[in-house]
C-alpha cells in the first residue's frame, strides 16, 4: 500500500471524530448502562421475588409481586402455583396450600421499594457470581424486575451469589408477611 492512499485513509478517520464528539455529546454515548439509577415513578417497573424454605417438609414458598402502581400480590403456601401460575401437578402434596393477599401501598412507597433494591445492587449484574462458595440447601431466593426500561433476572439462589442484596429481598418479603419467616 502506498503512502498517499494510507494517508487518505487517515484523513478520512479524523473526519469522523468530530461526528463522534458531537454525537457523545448528544447523549449517544457508550453502550455500558449505569446499574445504579434513580428510579422514577413507573406504572411499568415492577418487581417479583421467590423465597423458599428448604428445610421444611413440604418446601414452604413465599412469594411477592410489586407493580409500579403500588399493587402488591403475596402468595405462600406449598403449593407449586405460588411460584408458577401454570403448574399442572394437582396431585402433589400441598397442592390447595395457598393463602394469597393484595395489598396496595401506593406508588411512591413501591418506588422507595426499588430505588432501595438498586442501590443494592438489583441491577448490576457484573457484582455477581462474586458471593460466598457455600451453596446454601436451605433457603432460595430468586428475583425478576424491570425497572426504568431496565429487565433483570437471577435464577441462581441470591444467597449465594450476592448475600447483601439477599437480606434486602428478604426484608421486602417480610415487609408483607404477617407471619415468621
Amino acid at each position: 500500500m502506498n503512502m498517499s492512499r494510507i494517508l487518505r485513509k487517515l484523513s478520512c478517520g479524523l473526519r469522523l471524530l468530530p461526528l463522534a464528539a458531537l454525537l457523545a455529546l448528544a447523549g449517544c454515548g457508550p453502550f455500558w448502562v449505569n446499574p445504579y439509577i434513580t428510579v422514577t415513578e413507573s406504572q411499568l417497573n415492577w418487581v417479583e421475588i421467590h423465597y423458599y424454605r428448604m428445610d421444611r417438609t413440604p418446601v414452604r414458598r413465599t412469594s411477592v409481586f410489586i407493580s409500579g402502581t403500588g399493587h402488591v400480590v403475596f402468595k405462600k403456601g406449598a403449593s407449586e402455583l405460588i411460584s408458577n401460575d401454570f403448574a399442572k401437578r394437582n396431585e402433589s402434596e400441598g397442592w390447595d396450600d395457598i393463602q394469597v393477599r393484595r395489598h396496595n401501598i401506593g406508588s411512591k412507597h413501591a418506588n422507595d421499594i426499588f430505588q432501595n433494591l438498586v442501590n443494592y445492587g438489583l441491577l448490576d449484574n457484573e457484582k455477581h457470581f462474586k458471593g460466598t462458595k457455600t451453596p446454601r440447601k436451605d433457603r432460595f431466593m430468586g428475583v425478576k424486575a424491570s425497572i426504568g426500561n431496565l429487565a433483570y433476572t437471577e435464577q441462581a439462589n441470591i444467597f449465594e451469589v450476592d448475600p447483601d442484596l439477599a437480606e434486602q429481598l428478604l426484608d421486602v418479603v417480610r415487609e408483607f408477611d404477617c407471619s415468621a419467616l
